[in-house]
């Protein structure tokens, strides 16, 4: 049973893992952006207003933009089942720049208050332990794609050519 289930743990961890690279590509570009916003006060009393808030009640500023955005979903959901293919998957990047944009705002100033709940902290932690595991269950294969480049590279290089010319040539 366990050989069976393998390849969905690949799979499942393959998925995470490139959620976690979007999120670690995309994040710095939109925190540049946000950076460009020319509005500090609004940012200073964003961080000043969740620093005189209970963990609870900043754990819900920290879910309004997941509420917020979850109708994009609907609408995504919408245009597929129309078959616009094209404009379900630029609003889906839409989506995840604006998600990783605002989610990685509003993480960044309420971390430490929701860090402070156990159940937070845990899950977080775990996240963090469930990130580091499937980047262990997953570094063989990228090791073995990473040695067929290298020798695929290899084959491909000018002397290669060469003697695969000079094989054809004496084929003849």
């Amino acid at each position: 049973m366990r050989r069976l289930l393998r390849p969905l743990w690949v799979l499942l961890a393959l998925i995470f893992l490139l959620e976690a690279w979007l999120w670690d590509r995309v994040e710095p570009i939109i925190a540049r952006i946000v950076a460009l916003i020319p509005l500090p006060r609004l940012k200073a009393w964003f961080a000043d207003r969740v620093e005189h808030l209970s963990p609870g009640l900043t754990l819900i500023v920290f879910a309004v933009p997941v509420v917020v955005l979850f109708p994009l979903n609907l609408i995504v959901a919408g245009l597929l089942a129309h078959k616009y293919f094209v404009g379900a998957t630029a609003l889906i990047v839409l989506h995840k720049v604006l998600g990783v944009g605002i989610v990685a705002f509003v993480f960044d100033v309420t971390r430490d208050k929701l860090l402070q709940m156990d159940w937070f902290r845990r899950l977080y932690e775990f996240v963090l332990d469930l990130r580091a595991r499937a980047m262990a269950l997953v570094a063989p294969f990228k090791l073995a794609i990473q040695h067929w480049i290298k020798r695929f590279r290899r084959r491909g290089s000018p002397g290669f050519i060469q003697r695969l010319r000079r094989r054809m040539q004496a084929s003849r």
